[in-house]
């Protein structure tokens, strides 16, 4: 099935980026996970896997994918690159149930079981130990810790492998990469609850794209999240 996804997904056709974004995108960075949401309160957006071309364009890998995102739609998250919050944007912040706009690496995939030899990024097989972390006060906050090795600092952490299956299988977006108390935690890319429902923050899909787009990324590509507002 995998193999036929791939296939169906080869229809290339060039994207313009706009100056701002392509400023910040790191030089290695070759995939692009391209989220645009009509405004900023609408929890539905489109995904495109955009690759960078040998003439330094971009260009689509594939149709757009339906998305979700965070209930109260998008807010300016917090990233590891130079790109300030455009005017009249609201700020990410802890438990506002905004999406983060912005750039942003995607460091590593997860799922509950052992990784899969179609998944290249680097991968945290999440057992009932596995813990995401959004409790401000610890240590660990931002982070997906296993409970066998750290001490637990924390209360009301989220569980990775919950029985709605929506952390079956995911991606890390590196949002508030320096784990700043209050600036927003664990945001991730996951399986939809539905097709309708919004999540809390992070980017969803259905399993059968997800699986798609996870089976596309490399680590060598250096793959960044760009959430944003599709300009007019």
């Amino acid at each position: 099935m995998l193999l036929m996804l791939a296939s169906c997904a080869r229809m290339t056709v060039p994207v313009k980026l706009s100056s701002e974004i392509t400023a910040v995108l790191p030089s290695d960075c070759r995939q692009v996970l391209y989220v645009t949401a009509t405004d900023q309160q609408t929890t539905a957006a489109e995904l495109t896997m955009l690759e960078r071309t040998q003439t330094n364009d971009w260009q689509s890998a594939g149709t757009a994918i339906p998305v979700r995102i965070g209930r109260n739609g998008m807010a300016w998250g917090h990233g590891e690159f130079a790109l300030p919050a455009p005017a009249g944007w609201r700020i990410k912040k802890e438990g506002d149930g905004c999406a983060p706009a912005g750039v942003f690496r995607i460091t590593q995939a997860f799922g509950d079981e052992v990784q899969p030899d179609w998944i290249k990024l680097p991968y945290i097989h999440c057992t009932a130990h596995h813990w995401g972390i959004d409790d401000v006060r610890s240590k660990h906050y931002n982070q997906i810790v296993d409970d066998r090795t750290v001490a637990c600092d924390w209360t009301g952490p989220e569980t990775m492998v919950p029985a709605i299956g929506c952390y079956k299988l995911g991606a890390v977006i590196a949002h508030n990469p320096r784990n700043t108390p209050g600036l927003g935690s664990c945001i991730f890319m996951h399986i939809w609850q539905g097709e309708n429902v919004p999540t809390a923050g992070c980017t969803a899909m259905s399993e059968m794209n997800l699986r798609q787009v996870l089976a596309w990324l490399e680590p060598h590509s250096n793959p960044c999240l760009v959430q944003l507002v599709q300009q007019p």
